[in-house]
């Protein structure tokens, strides 16, 4: 994989295809591998680029002194299109990733012309509350480390309130990916607790205020099945961008990337085809 050194530190990423750049953004604990499903359905028409975020299963640290708050990362992810001299973007968000995606948009959005969000944080679901523990946690010493050291077996990454909740079925090998930086490299594992402890619901509901007027046009991919981010929750965020379509995505949770990789490069590839004509 390609590697990138911004001011924050040094950022790996995927970068394949040829046509419109279509930029991906993960969420915690996942790296780049969370599109590895919808990536070759796009390669086609699209350059995909997914770097992976210091979110806890990246695989090389910040500089100690980088701001890698939620909108610390969002200031990483205009840094990285601008190093990589992208324009007129499509940025697709997922998770933590969705609310990353949301304030590049709004604070670094210069070269973002399109923005596709599945289910994700957003308004006061910052992190849903299911999640509110592990966040809380970062703030005891040592708390995340004991937290993951049961992350080591396969069984317990399934349960619910780790990554079984999040999609029908991810791979074994996948997860255990994910969650090895954390838990073998104690600069990441740093990394990971100085994001969640910006983690702050406050931060969604002052982007909720500004997206009515976010200009671009959306498109808002929204699993049905998700237990974290409700149907509701997806057409809020479709009212709330005025030039948003929603588009329910039936049988998928979280991880719609995961669990209907083919309905989402559909969705995906035909939002930049119908707006490519516009843009050129």
């Amino acid at each position: 994989m390609p590697e990138i050194t911004l001011p924050q530190g040094p950022i790996t990423y995927r970068d394949s295809g040829d046509g419109p750049p279509v930029v991906f953004l993960h969420g915690l604990l996942v790296d780049s591998a969370h599109w590895r499903k919808v990536i070759p359905l796009l390669e086609p028409n699209a350059r995909c680029i997914a770097p992976d975020l210091p979110l806890g299963s990246h695989r090389r640290a910040m500089n100690p002194e980088a701001d890698i708050t939620p909108r610390g990362v969002a200031r990483l992810v205009g840094d990285f299109l601008a190093a990589l001299d992208l324009e007129d973007v499509t940025l697709v968000g997922n998770d933590t990733g969705g609310a990353i995606s949301q304030l590049v948009a709004l604070d670094h959005g210069e070269r973002v012309g399109r923005l596709v969000l599945t289910n994700c944080d957003c308004f006061e679901v910052f992190p849903p509350k299911e999640f509110v523990p592990m966040v809380k946690s970062a703030s005891v010493p040592g708390a995340i480390f004991a937290a993951l050291q049961p992350m080591r077996a396969a069984a317990a990454r399934r349960t619910v309130i780790a990554y079984g909740g999040l999609a029908r079925e991810i791979p074994d090998d996948v997860t255990a990916s994910w969650v090895e930086p954390a838990l073998n490299d104690g600069a990441i594992r740093a990394d990971l607790v100085r994001c969640l402890k910006g983690i702050d619901r406050s931060i969604m509901l002052d982007a909720a205020e500004r997206l009515p007027g976010l200009a671009i046009p959306a498109l808002i991919a929204w699993g049905q099945d998700d237990r974290f981010f409700s149907q509701e929750l997806g057409r809020r965020l479709a009212a709330a961008i005025p030039n948003a379509r929603l588009e329910p995505v039936e049988g998928a949770r979280t991880f719609v990337a995961e669990d209907a990789p083919e309905k989402l490069a559909e969705l995906i590839g035909g939002f930049v085809r119908e707006r490519a004509p516009q843009a050129a």
